[in-house]
């Protein structure tokens, strides 16, 4: 089975990037034949070819994975394709007409991409690589530090302001200026981890303790759904995290209080939340299932036009043999 993954940009690290490089690790390591493609090749293209994976080189595929409206439209024809559509904003995560199946990181996205007038859109959760982000420390029984994957000045320095008062160290790592690769490294060195969506789901496997919080201005500025435990998490997926259903953080007063929930027993909680909800080597499964049932869709629907015509032929030929009889009397 030959599947090609493809995103419109493998430059440096981001959400789509580490996603993209997160889904080849996993099809690689259960032994699918891949490969991938992009737009703009660059530092993450590099470790994906060094898991043995490289560029596009057949003319067609069993199963296309793509990201963004763009990279979809010039792929169409080389095989099915399953979208994955990040986001309900940005031009480039909105749905192709020549995507084959459409799946949304959230329920949010599904219910955008449904209201657009495609009929279906499947709902898988954002992979995680558990097997890299994983537990290398253990939380301090008091917070003692944190550290901010927001990526907004203003959101690093509200966080830095509340970090002084509280007493705990801070800590930045900002991927639209920073380029950290090895962030697993950041967050198991750190009692709480703040960013939303995928950030903070690393931090999850790493079994640290999360509050979903940015100043995204796509976002409407200051959001966030606030400390986040294992029971309440569930529901905050519904919009990646990001605040925009429900927000509770709206000001620094918010925050302050948020960070005085950390609970170090959180951890090992979200730890076990994220193995079973946000496990990549879950998702991939859950990427082949679609696309079996897909193709078996419509291997039916073949039979089933087949079966309506030679029922057709065969009532056609029965009359006819009926009024030759007749004839023949």
């Amino acid at each position: 089975m030959k599947i090609l993954l493809a995103t419109i940009d493998l430059e440096r690290t981001g959400g789509t990037e580490n996603f993209t490089y997160a889904m080849a690790t996993a099809l690689k390591r259960q032994g699918y034949d891949v490969e991938y493609y992009c737009f703009v090749s660059g530092e993450i293209a590099r470790k994906i070819e060094a898991l043995g994976i490289p560029f596009m080189s057949h003319s067609h595929y069993d199963l296309i994975i793509a990201n963004h409206l763009y990279v979809v439209d010039r792929l169409c024809g080389k095989g099915p394709i399953i979208q994955t559509c990040h986001g309900v904003i940005p031009p480039i995560e909105q749905p192709s007409p020549y995507a084959d199946i459409l799946v949304g990181i959230s329920e949010e996205i599904k219910d955008h991409v449904e209201a657009l007038g495609f009929p279906i859109c499947h709902v898988i959760h954002n992979g995680i690589d558990c097997q890299r982000f994983k537990p290398t420390k253990e939380l301090h029984p008091h917070l003692s530090s944190v550290l901010s994957l927001c990526q907004a000045d203003e959101a690093h320095q509200i966080i830095k302001e509340c970090c002084e008062e509280l007493g705990v160290e801070y800590h930045r790592s900002d991927k639209t200026k920073d380029n950290n690769w090895d962030v697993e490294s950041l967050v198991n060195n750190s009692d709480m981890v703040i960013g939303i969506g995928r950030s903070i789901y690393d931090a999850m496997a790493c079994g640290r303790t999360i509050i979903a919080f940015d100043y995204r201005s796509y976002n409407g500025a200051m959001k966030g759904r606030g400390y986040l435990t294992a029971e309440n998490i569930s529901a905050c997926l519904y919009d990646n995290c990001s605040g925009r259903k429900k927000n509770v953080i709206n000001s620094k007063e918010n925050l302050l209080q948020a960070m005085k929930q950390y609970n170090p027993a959180d951890g090992d909680d979200l730890r076990q939340f994220a193995l079973e909800n946000l496990n990549v080597d879950i998702q991939v499964k859950k990427y082949i299932q679609l696309y079996e049932d897909f193709i078996n869709a419509q291997k039916e629907s073949i039979w089933n036009r087949l079966g309506w015509l030679f029922r057709r032929k065969s009532h056609q030929f029965y009359v006819w043999q009926k009024h030759l009889f007749r004839r023949k009397k």
